[in-house]
């Protein structure tokens, strides 16, 4: 599970680690060139559960970070003194699994004497757009859509501003329930995805969230997605309680296709709003074939280019942590300190942690 960056890679050489809930992920950064990542998922042993188990997805770091760590070392083929400065996730996510990956940061920093990056993991699914297409424009508009969040920023450099969020499930949290209706296993996303390729988009007018005018005036650029999850669940009740037959692939086309529309409509009027014409996406739904489809599709004729990462850096991964750090030394955002504590609500406008309250 790597790539090799190519033998012009410069800059610094950064070691990423990323522990925020069931993958432990490990990368190494020569600047935005990756040299190699690695992935140990706890997945299969949540989805019995339905759902992550903290206390299960802490166990899995600790018993994966270091094989992981070495591994990525070995194919990188590089020491561990070679290394220049270490970034691991700060927050948000689970407070037990921040903290293994985080421990781990600190001493590593503490014994090499680099400097340590407590990163914010939903930032970094944006900036791992980086080692595909290259460093960010002077601003960027960036949507991050995943289990846990739905965010528009803009990032100039190292200033993040918050534009919108979601006020209650996350598009990825939604299809999530919205599985667990149509008896899918966890997690819903990906199976909602493929059973939605074969369905009419069209067949089921489900709701768009804070779309409508006087929602608009009040959050033009929020999300809520609780009520579409409802919506689903009720159409499906009302009919298994009838008794009545329906199309499952239309049931997961339409309720894709009304998360992608608000998704994509208001982000083209962020982007439209702010003048900015570069948009990356990024973050675990971004691997959604709907949106990634929608947004291309509304961004050409918006004259806006899109920055979509590849699905193997949509989901966790030590990557978009390494990337996150490297983006901190160019910016030159200063590191944070080695007290600093793991944050499970770190702001979105902080994209290094400093401990500061």
């Amino acid at each position: 599970m790597g790539t090799s960056g190519g033998s012009g890679a410069s800059g610094p050489l950064v070691l990423g680690i990323e522990t925020s809930c069931d993958e432990t992920g490990v990368a190494l950064t020569r600047g935005f060139t990756l040299l190699h990542d690695s992935v140990a998922s706890s997945m299969e042993e949540h989805a019995r559960f339905g759902g992550i188990v903290p206390e299960v997805a802490s166990r899995a770091h600790l018993d994966a970070l270091l094989p992981t760590l070495e591994a990525t070392l070995a194919a990188a083929d590089l020491p561990l003194g070679a290394i220049d400065a270490v970034a691991a996730t700060a927050g948000p996510g689970l407070m037990g699994s921040l903290t293994v990956g985080l421990a781990a940061a600190k001493a590593l920093a503490m014994a090499l004497k680099v400097p340590l990056y407590g990163v914010n993991h939903v930032l970094a699914h944006a900036l791992v757009d980086q080692l595909s297409h290259g460093p960010l424009p002077p601003r960027t508009l960036a949507l991050v859509v995943s289990g846990g969040h739905t965010s528009l920023l803009v990032i100039e450099g190292a200033k993040v501003t918050e534009l919108g969020q979601t006020l209650d499930d996350a598009a990825g949290e939604a299809f999530d329930k919205v599985g667990r209706v149509l008896g899918l296993p966890f997690p819903g996303g990906p199976h909602i995805d493929r059973l939605a390729r074969e369905g009419d988009p069209h067949a089921i007018a489900f709701p768009r969230g804070l779309t409508r005018r006087q929602d608009l005036e009040r959050h033009p650029f929020d999300f809520s997605f609780s009520g579409v999850k409802t919506a689903v669940a009720r159409w499906v009740e009302a009919r298994e309680d009838a008794h009545e037959s329906f199309n499952v692939h239309d049931v997961a086309a339409s309720f894709a296709e009304a998360v992608a529309d608000v998704l994509v409509q208001k982000t083209i009027a962020a982007c439209r709003e702010t003048k900015i014409e570069t948009l990356v996406i990024g973050g675990g739904f971004s691997a959604n074939s709907q949106l990634r489809e929608k947004a291309a599709k509304a961004c050409a004729d918006a004259g806006i280019e899109a920055r979509i990462p590849p699905l193997r850096h949509c989901t966790d991964n030590g990557a978009m942590i390494a990337a996150a750090g490297a983006h901190a030394i160019l910016h030159d955002i200063n590191p944070s300190p080695l007290g600093i504590g793991a944050d499970s609500s770190l702001p979105m406008t902080e994209l290094v942690a400093t401990g500061q309250p």
